[in-house]
């Protein structure tokens, strides 16, 4: 496996950026609700008055257009292939990124060989695409694979900042460790933000966050930050069966309260924008 260069360009290398943060969501194994944080965020933020783009980044294993419901003219694979490019691949969500509420998407493509088997100089191309994309918004997010593939880690380190969405599972622990050791060996300065997810209760998130907290500082000699906790919703499971976001299709709920505060915490903590 080629190791990512540590001259690998971050997004905002290239020229200075008026554009809001980018924000790569992550996690180190599937079926902990990362696709969903991506999406409720991108809402959330939207709700506040920004310019939103969302990329389904799980390169080969792509899912968001399914979760809202789009029909897009076009995905990344197609990008890829030189059959169009990022800026015609957009779709509008929820009314689109000019809408209070709506956002607009970059779509994947489930299923795709060759999205799941880029080399690096075409991720490094299509870090370069989305940088300059991201140029017309006020924040970006990118929902990575799970897992800690090379694809996975160059888009994560080009990003200004990292949001690792973990459960109480142990195998999601171990696997979050395993996706933060290989970041920090590509950035050592890299310290994601922590959202803990899907859990019955503040006190055993807060428990989960704890053991993971003192894993890395004793492995890894930094402590990671905790951005948020959103807590098991059966309204979550309703709206995604609804293809909407949880926020919604039920803005009373404790999980559409949950990412609020969290886009808040995320919102304080990422860098402000360049220039």
């Amino acid at each position: 496996m080629n190791a990512i260069p540590s001259s690998a360009p971050r997004f905002t290398d290239n020229e200075p950026r008026t554009a809001g943060p980018i924000l790569a969501v992550a996690s180190g194994k599937g079926g902990v609700g990362k696709t969903v944080v991506a999406t409720s965020l991108a809402r959330a933020f939207s709700r506040a008055g920004e310019r939103v783009l969302l990329v389904d980044a799980d390169l080969g294993m792509a899912n968001i257009d399914v979760q809202l419901g789009l029909n897009p003219p076009g995905d990344i694979a197609s990008v890829v292939a030189g059959k169009m490019s990022l800026s015609e691949a957009i779709a509008p969500a929820l009314g689109g990124a000019e809408k209070k509420g709506g956002f607009d998407v970059i779509s994947g493509r489930s299923g795709s060989a060759t999205l799941a088997s880029l080399d690096l100089t075409s991720v490094n191309s299509l870090a370069a695409g989305l940088a300059a994309v991201s140029m017309s918004y006020d924040r970006t997010i990118l929902d990575l694979a799970a897992g800690a593939d090379r694809a996975t880690i160059r888009l994560a380190v080009a990003a200004d900042d990292v949001a690792l969405v973990i459960s109480d599972e142990p195998t999601s622990l171990t696997d979050a460790y395993a996706f933060v050791k290989t970041l920090r060996m590509r950035d050592e300065g890299a310290s994601p933000f922590v959202v803990v997810n899907n859990t019955p209760d503040r006190a055993t998130a807060e428990q989960a966050f704890a053991t993971f907290a003192r894993t890395c500082t004793s492995f890894l000699g930094f402590t990671p930050p905790l951005a948020g906790i959103v807590r098991r919703d059966p309204n979550v499971g309703l709206a995604i069966r609804a293809q909407r976001p949880v926020g919604l299709r039920s803005p009373t709920s404790a999980a559409a309260k949950d990412i609020d505060a969290l886009a808040w915490s995320l919102a304080e903590g990422l860098h402000a924008p360049a220039g």
